[in-house]
């Protein structure tokens, strides 16, 4: 349980050295327990408070970490029940099957689909997180064979799914160049799958039929030395993961019941591609932090992994761009110059239009801290100075030699100014950039 700032307080020093960098150390001690200050900062704390502070301030849902250094995911370590609370820390790990069934060019073609799950949105590369290799066969020999070729076919993290100790303790060997994460542990092979877990420093998926039961296998795999634990509900309807997957997440991080505080997974087998990608999308939303289906669609992987983004952008920190000179096809010198805003949504809208123009042109974007135009305006982030400024880092009139400017129609009334500002012409632009097609061919001159 979090200690308050007083129960903090009464394991610190009190000796208000100021060393910490505030006044007092009930001060110190009140920022601690909002954690806006590091235990570190105080040199005189003891080690027994050390470990006592460090035991209470562990995060109420365990990191897990599987995969390879350079393709590793993270899950857990979440700390609120929503995002307008704070923010979500690890996105949900999507993953695609792999039955240990195909073989051949068969199985070839279902890893290379898994692997060209990956796409870009707004800037922001996304795509399939982890490869799920299924024991549909029941042999050992097959599931090991099947995943020694996933291993040496894709730099995804691996998830080996079995109920057979036999099966994984077979194939956990095969993916030794990273970390697997290894599913799933019921109450009868909770000592065998633990072992197996132990020894190749694994973490482990316990799986149960209800949240009762998934507490009782936690424990029980943590008593046998696995502290990395996922769990997952099994056999249950959507309706019924969804509640579920709730109470989990209130449990563990309201009442900091730390059986529960592990990350969770959902395997997504029933209906078509599309059917498979709401249910995905209603888990990703509430609350599991892996999802497993079996379809490779692209259009049906896209909307999950989009709303993967939505979910777990940071609400305080808008998505952006990086602000610079960006070409549009192939301008010249007498290509069009215009500017926007450096919030993705914003630039790649506008950079779409553009591009359906086929005027090649050239788009200044302005850092307004990664707000929209109108926004950006009304804040004072985007006015002449901000402009002009930004005109002069990135050298643009080397870039076009006609000294004209096209600004977004909505800022219409900055135009006066910022003509002062850069001596520039300033052309005003339409509203909507759905109009940008239209107003280069006609009115660009």
């Amino acid at each position: 349980m979090a200690l308050t700032g007083l129960e903090i307080f009464k394991l610190l020093p009190k000796t208000n050295c100021k060393k910490c960098g505030m006044p007092t150390c009930l001060a110190f001690a009140m920022q601690l327990a909002q954690k806006k200050a590091k235990l570190e900062d105080c040199p005189y704390v003891s080690e027994e408070a050390k470990e006592k502070l460090a035991a209470a301030s562990e995060p109420p849902m365990r990191k897990v970490s599987f995969g390879s250094e350079d393709n590793q995911v993270q899950v857990g370590q979440e700390t609120v029940m929503f995002r307008h609370e704070e923010k979500f820390y690890n996105p949900t790990v999507l993953a695609a099957t792999v039955s240990d069934k195909l073989t051949g060019q068969d199985l070839k073609k279902r890893i290379e689909s898994v692997n060209s799950l990956q796409f870009e949105r707004v800037g922001t590369k996304i795509g399939a997180g982890a490869i799920a290799v299924i024991n549909d066969s029941g042999e050992a020999s097959a599931f090991a064979q099947t995943c020694s070729q996933v291993a040496d076919s894709s730099s995804l993290a691996t998830i080996l799914v079995t109920e057979s100790p036999e099966a994984m303790a077979a194939a956990v060997g095969k993916t030794s160049e990273a970390t697997p994460l290894i599913a799933s542990a019921k109450s009868d092979t909770a000592e065998a799958m633990a072992k197996i877990a132990k020894e190749n420093n694994c973490p482990l998926v316990a799986k149960a039929e209800s949240v009762e039961a998934l507490a009782e296998l936690a424990e029980k795999i943590k008593a046998e030395g696995v502290e990395d634990i996922v769990l997952s509900l099994d056999g249950l309807s959507l309706p019924e993961q969804l509640y579920n997957l709730s109470r989990m997440r209130a449990l563990a991080l309201k009442k900091v019941f730390r059986p529960l505080g592990h990350p969770t997974i959902s395997f997504v087998a029933d209906g078509d591609a599309t059917a498979q990608s709401a249910t995905a999308t209603s888990l990703i939303c509430k609350y599991s932090s892996i999802v497993v289906v079996d379809t490779v669609e692209p259009y049906a992987f896209l909307p999950m992994l989009t709303a993967v983004m939505n979910v777990f952008s940071d609400p305080q920190k808008p998505v952006q761009v990086e602000p610079k000179v960006y070409p549009i096809g192939e301008p010249d010198a007498n290509a069009p110059l215009m500017f926007t805003t450096n919030f993705s949504l914003t630039y790649y809208t506008v950079e779409s239009d553009v591009e359906a123009s086929r005027v090649p042109s050239y788009i200044l974007v302005v850092d307004t801290e990664g707000t929209s135009v109108l926004t950006a305006y009304s804040g004072d982030k985007l006015n002449e100075k901000t402009v002009a400024d930004a005109m002069a880092k990135h050298n643009v009139e080397k870039l076009v030699k006609h000294r004209k400017l096209i600004i977004p129609g909505y800022v219409a009334v900055m135009s006066g100014k910022l003509e002062e500002a850069t001596g520039w012409e300033v052309l005003v632009g339409p509203r909507e950039c759905s109009m940008l097609p239209k107003y280069m061919h006609e009115i660009w001159k």
